[in-house]
């Protein structure tokens, strides 16, 4: 029986233990999510200790995670490309650098995030 024929909470715990292959995977082959899983252990501290409202707590931490999100995303397609072909091809040279630009625009969000909450502009 596949994994998409399971209902319920067996495709529920099942689902768990993908995430928790990718999180494994993206650890294993991906420097960069490594450094930003850096960034959101340094963030969460500093973050509860440099405000004292939570809206503003939530914004700083989730801004951190929506980096992390993107990296995975960011993974995947790079993964999927690669598994594609080694060779050179326009379409999966475009796929890699817009999801490149999608990582540095949610890394520009988080900066701006940081800076407005924390400088009070």
């Amino acid at each position: 029986m596949t994994y998409y024929n399971e209902k319920g909470f067996k495709r529920f715990f099942n689902a768990i233990l993908f995430s928790i292959a990718g999180f494994k995977a993206t650890w294993k082959h991906e420097e960069a999510f490594r450094q930003e899983l850096v960034a959101f252990i340094v963030a969460v501290p500093l973050a509860f200790w440099l405000t004292n409202d939570n809206v503003e707590r939530i914004l700083l931490i989730a801004s951190v995670v929506l980096v992390m999100i993107v990296e995975l995303l960011n993974s995947a397609v790079e993964a999927v490309v690669d598994r594609v072909g080694t060779e050179f091809h326009e379409l999966a040279g475009r796929a890699k650098d817009i999801g490149s630009a999608a990582v540095m625009l949610s890394i520009m969000l988080a900066i701006a995030t940081w800076l407005l909450i924390l400088v009070k502009i």
